[in-house]
């Protein structure tokens, strides 16, 4: 059948049911809107940050000058570590007791689920305020990436753990019970062949939350500080590229600045996720 008479038979569908078509145009204006706004976001910000990315912007040190957005970069890269490293484990850790040792109608896993979706809606602002009164306070680390990322860490955690949930939740059932047919245990299946299948999803997940962290300025501005030098520990206080970027524009005398800022935190974002993709077929693969 060639494509223009299956056009004609979903146009005949169409008049027999005007309702679907409805919702055809609209799903349809819907996508196009949104891939219209991205690329013009997109345009804005390489025309406006383009011209202005020059060698004083990467400098080691920053002054007000040259306003170096290279310390900014290399914290959000520590940043983007450590709160992984923090929030990764234990996403993944909770999802599969959720999943696959809890039992199916259990108050407490319903409590759980009910915390992680009540988190996941706080404003990013309160989680600085806890932050700063928890981590830099109560605790003395003061004004440092530690508290940065720990506080990140607990804002990226109910994203990590859900789509970590659905991500093992889509695992066919018949993988489980050939794994157990074949003798091995509920630790081995659950490492050895549910979570490798698994891995497609937790890296969105994990994807969304590097986003998430590469993009945030009102948590870190409470506790990582907004010190425009790489700290020589996790101790120090330090900007990350979207404090940087804040800080340029609210200032008012770096707008240039800010623009190539905001080319190279986008540039940033692309090449994670690119990578994060790629390993993800890699091990699909394996």
């Amino acid at each position: 059948m060639s494509n223009s008479e299956k056009l004609l038979q979903k146009l005949k569908s169409y008049k027999r049911t005007p309702g679907s078509f409805l919702v055809m145009l609209l799903v349809m204006l819907s996508a196009i809107i949104t891939f219209t706004i991205l690329i013009f976001l997109i345009i804005y910000i390489l025309v406006h940050g383009i011209p202005y990315l020059k060698p004083s912007l990467f400098s080691l040190h920053y002054t007000s000058e040259n306003a170096s957005l290279m310390p900014a970069l290399i914290n959000t890269i520590i940043m983007t570590f450590l709160s992984l490293l923090i929030a990764v484990p234990f996403g993944i850790f909770s999802a599969i007791f959720l999943v696959e040792y809890a039992g199916r109608g259990n108050k407490f896993v319903g409590i759980i689920r009910l915390t992680t979706e009540t988190l996941s809606g706080i404003p990013s602002i309160v989680y600085g305020l806890f932050g700063m009164l928890f981590f830099v306070t109560t605790c003395g680390w003061g004004f440092s990436l530690l508290a940065g990322a720990f506080t990140l860490a607990i804002m990226i955690l109910p994203l990590i753990m859900r789509t970590t949930e659905e991500a093992l939740k889509s695992v066919p059932d018949s993988y489980r019970e050939g794994s157990f047919g074949l003798g091995a245990g509920k630790l081995r299946t659950v490492f050895k062949i549910v979570l490798p299948s698994a891995v497609p999803g937790i890296l969105a997940g994990v994807i969304l939350a590097i986003g998430r962290i590469v993009g945030e300025t009102a948590a870190l501005i409470y506790t990582a500080g907004s010190v425009a030098s790489v700290p020589k520990n996790v101790m120090g206080s330090g900007r990350t590229l979207a404090v940087h970027m804040y800080l340029l524009a609210s200032e008012g005398l770096y707008m240039d600045q800010a623009y190539a800022t905001a080319v190279v935190l986008l540039v940033l974002v692309v090449g994670i996720n690119t990578l994060s993709n790629v390993v993800a077929k890699k091990l699909t693969k394996a």
